[in-house]
């Protein structure tokens, strides 16, 4: 079954554990291994349309095999506080947190006085919590008069936990740092292919644009001078709808195979898209 993410531009929200708005590059690199769940054909279908949605974060799904207090497999390691959530945040992303729950106004106190650093990891009933997530930075924050946060993350590196520290009040674990390591091909072009993924974003655009009755306008420069490795991190972030795709994006190791699976994705959904404006063409009032 094709997956159904949302291409966005525009800001979204949810009234309960996080608001998410639009998602902006940052010229940082950091990166692991694809989940091999997800199918080979990935379409994207752009919706313009968005529903709150009512989230809860839970420890409980964490897998069992970090539950652990015995040391660290290597000694470059960092305990990291986790906040679960049901979405997948990018290097170089904006995530905007309220934050209500007591263990994590809890967390939030610690982290006002220390670096503002926590592990932002996926999570869901089905799959339980992932092994890898990436770094969110309190760059702003509000207290409330009721101990509520309001708050405003950016991301940073990624991570891969390595230990579970412990789970009450909440998450503690040991991660390791992750980096993309070099294309084993020597030849292989990562500007000629950043520049491929660009002109297909622009093509869903602008094909979305019209199919919603908008109007077809030229997509601005999507790259804004963005490297490969942060812009293919800002395209990944753009997949919003599609967590667990998202998900294998953010644990690729290698920037040209974020590329090439991005690439992939994009060009079944302008595919798709394409075959949609033709009906429309066709059938103007279905």
């Amino acid at each position: 079954m094709a997956l159904l993410p949302q291409i966005l531009h525009s800001p979204t929200s949810s009234s309960f554990g996080y608001n998410k708005t639009s998602l902006n590059p940052n010229p940082r690199t950091r990166t692991t291994s694809p989940s091999p769940t997800l199918p080979q054909n990935r379409t994207l279908i752009p919706s313009h349309r968005r529903k709150s949605n009512l989230l809860r974060c839970s420890s409980s799904s964490f897998p069992e095999k970090h539950h652990t207090s015995g040391p660290s497999q290597s000694d470059d390691t960092t305990e990291l506080p986790l906040f679960p959530l049901p979405l997948v945040l990018f290097p170089g992303a904006i995530l905007p947190l309220q934050i209500f729950e007591f263990r994590y106004r809890m967390m939030m106190h610690t982290l006002l006085q220390t670096d503002l650093r926590f592990g932002v990891i996926y999570s869901d009933t089905a799959t339980g919590t992932a092994d890898v997530g990436c770094v969110g930075e309190v760059v702003k924050h509000e207290r409330l008069v009721d101990d509520r946060f309001f708050l405003i993350c950016k991301g940073q590196e990624r991570f891969r936990v390595t230990n579970l520290v412990r789970t009450k009040p909440y998450l503690v674990a040991q991660v390791t740092w992750l980096e993309d390591r070099p294309s084993g091909d020597e030849d292989e072009d990562l500007e000629s292919l950043a520049t491929e993924v660009e002109t297909y974003m622009k093509d869903v655009i602008r094909l979305s644009n019209r199919l919603n009755g908008k109007p077809e306008k030229e997509a601005q420069d999507l790259r804004r001078n963005l490297f490969p490795t942060p812009f293919s991190f800002f395209v990944g972030s753009t997949f919003e709808g599609a967590p667990r795709e998202q998900q294998a994006l953010l644990e690729l190791e290698e920037t040209a195979t974020r590329l090439k699976r991005e690439k992939e994705t994009l060009r079944n959904t302008l595919n798709y898209l394409s075959a949609a404006s033709a009906v429309k063409d066709v059938f103007p009032s279905s």
